[in-house]
């Protein structure tokens, strides 16, 4: 299974955003991909009073682009994720899927919103103008199930452990995280939740660029045994990465970790 990394800054124009896009989704296909994957509100400047200007319904210009760019490639689409708005006029931080056809076939809203404050650093709030979602989701492939997450998702080991046992054995995840969070503990957060999940993670970051939000960049795949296959530079662009499916039962065939929990003291639940 091939997957691309589409490493790219949203653009002050969505049409812009949305074109260079779909430039990279194509040379995706074209180099043979089975996935692409694009980062955390690619279509959107990284800044929360721009997240309810920017969003639309689902079902609106961008995700129409995204499931036609889909369609035409051939190609699944994780297509990272962008500001919608609901009929209640509410705004989230969503990431849409699409299988070859261009159906979609999952849609996360982000469950944890980016709320910090680091002294000497960033400081953000996604909920000043986002709402946050409340379901863990998973989507059906020809290559087994999978995982959507939202970037902040990741620091909450709660949400992989339900997504594993939903029976996702690769978790995507668009992301955004900055200069401040990103050296500290972007290649440590996806090495962690495959490790304890035994699964592949897929981490596409938006580029650098200079902004009022400077993203970290360095898109990653990590591996069930917990290292690391690809990582990026923090530079716009693409990386082809291949995952071995099979690697996922033989690390947990010889370190059976999922079976070994006692869940006669403990457990996870999904209360909704």
């Amino acid at each position: 299974m091939k997957i691309a990394l589409i490493q790219i800054g949203a653009r002050a124009e969505k049409k812009d955003s949305l074109a260079l896009a779909k430039k990279y989704i194509t040379k995706a296909a074209q180099s043979g991909a089975d996935f692409a994957v694009l980062p955390e509100m690619f279509n959107c400047p990284y800044q929360t009073s721009n997240f309810p200007i920017y969003a639309e319904p689902e079902g609106g210009m961008c995700w129409q682009e995204m499931s036609e760019a889909a369609r035409e490639n051939h190609i699944y689409l994780v297509a990272g994720s962008m500001p919608e708005k609901d009929e209640a006029g509410h705004v989230y931080n969503t990431a849409y899927t699409f299988n070859r056809e261009g159906k979609q076939i999952g849609k996360h809203r982000k469950m944890h919103l980016f709320d910090i404050s680091v002294k000497g650093g960033q400081t953000f709030r996604e909920s000043d103008t986002l709402t946050a979602g409340n379901q863990v989701t998973t989507f059906d492939t020809e290559f087994g199930r999978c995982g959507l997450e939202i970037c902040y998702d990741i620091r909450f080991p709660e949400l992989a452990r339900l997504t594993e046992e939903a029976g996702a054995r690769i978790i995507f995840v668009p992301a955004a995280f900055n200069m401040t969070t990103g050296p500290a503990h972007w290649e440590m957060s996806f090495r962690m939740r495959a490790l304890d999940n035994q699964v592949f993670m897929v981490g596409c970051s938006q580029a650098r660029q200079d902004s009022g939000y400077t993203s970290y960049g360095h898109s990653i795949v990590t591996s069930p045994w917990g290292d690391v296959i690809h990582m990026m530079d923090e530079k716009e662009g693409m990386a082809l990465v291949e995952l071995d499916l099979d690697r996922i039962d033989q690390v947990r065939e010889q370190l059976p970790l999922l079976k070994q929990r006692r869940l006669d003291i403990y457990e996870l639940s999904q209360l909704r």
